[in-house]
């Protein structure tokens, strides 16, 4: 099988693809959640505490900063803000949370595959660098992360 090559991320987006892995990060802890059979409402707790913390200022980032390098009507962009939305009501879904937070653990994966391989692929093989260099300036370069007070995947 051959091996995929790293992908060469320019140095205004490293940030948010910093960020990306913290998502990457939450599915994976929500999967060993799941595995270990923890209480869905802990689940669903957690979530709701990434999404204020992490989900949110990310998404009215990329929106706002990010995605403004294309058009609105790209299809890319398109497709980014209906994952943003879907996902965005998945981690507000209270009614089946086993259901949705199995949902939400698949589709933000896949998003963030999606915005990682082929998105952000696209914005800086097109953005100026003066639209990089406003992108660089609204993100701190050392993005730390989050730090959860109960981490029910450990042990």
């Amino acid at each position: 099988m051959e091996k995929k090559k790293p992908i060469k991320r320019h140095t205004a987006l490293q940030p948010l693809s910093r960020q990306h892995h913290f998502g990457l990060l939450f599915s994976w802890k929500l999967r060993k959640g799941f595995s270990k059979n923890i209480a869905p409402e802990r689940l669903q707790k957690y979530a709701a505490w990434f999404f204020e913390e992490e989900i949110k200022p990310h998404f009215e980032a990329e929106e706002k900063h990010v995605f403004t390098v294309l058009n609105e009507d790209n299809e890319l962009i398109v497709r980014a803000l209906k994952e943003h939305r879907r996902i965005e009501r998945l981690f507000k879904e209270n009614e089946n949370p086993e259901k949705s937070l199995s949902q939400l653990e698949e589709e933000l994966d896949a998003h963030i595959r999606f915005e990682e391989r082929i998105l952000f692929n696209e914005i800086q093989k097109v953005a100026t660098e003066s639209q990089l260099q406003k992108i660089s300036e609204i993100h701190s370069e050392n993005v730390t992360p989050p730090e959860y007070s109960d981490p029910f995947w450990e042990n």
